[in-house]
């Protein structure tokens, strides 16, 4: 009974970290490294992640410089970052590729707090699969007379509560997010 409660609480932890990830990607009008997370570049027929093949920092509010430490890497990774979903073109200077982040325009904004929307929900539709998945090993487990009628009933008052407070919590990440996006 206990497992089946501490698994049911590790997949909403990995549900709401696997959130914060994908907002951290989320370019906000500033500088984050965060949204080269995802892009991998072809190093010599090898999928890469770009942090993996240079040093990426932030060198003003809204700059990220990408150096990569073998400079034969340079071109590829200028190709990767082009072909993702960023929307933004680096300059390349020989050595490093230099990020400016546009002012987010209004339009863009309300296209980011929608997508915001969107992972939210997605994340509590996780979460109320995961409560669901722990509802049914208990009533497996009332089946199978491991517990009674009124654990069954506790686990899953339990269990929603849980529940309740996974998704409250993932909608305050997803308001504070969308309060930075608006307030950049």
């Amino acid at each position: 009974m206990q497992d089946a409660m501490e698994h049911a609480k590790e997949k909403m932890e990995k549900i709401i970290s696997a959130l914060e990830k994908e907002f951290s990607t989320i370019r906000a009008g500033r500088a984050n490294p965060g949204v080269l997370d995802k892009i991998q570049v072809d190093y010599y027929g090898t999928m890469t992640p770009i942090n993996a093949l240079a040093a990426v920092s932030v060198a003003e509010a809204r700059i990220l410089v990408v150096s990569p430490w073998d400079a034969g890497a340079l071109k590829a990774v200028e190709k990767a970052i082009m072909a993702s979903d960023i929307g933004i073109t680096p300059t390349n200077d020989g050595k490093c590729l230099r990020i400016v982040f546009p002012q987010l325009t209004e339009e863009r904004r309300k296209e980011l707090v929608k997508q915001i929307g969107k992972y939210g929900e997605e994340a509590k539709v996780s979460v109320r699969g995961a409560r669901r998945d722990a509802v049914d090993k208990f009533k497996a487990m009332k089946k199978t007379s491991e517990i009674t009628e009124d654990d069954l009933k506790d686990c899953e008052k339990d269990i929603q509560k849980l529940t309740d407070k996974n998704i409250e919590r993932i909608d305050g990440i997803c308001a504070a997010k969308e309060k930075e996006i608006m307030t950049v």
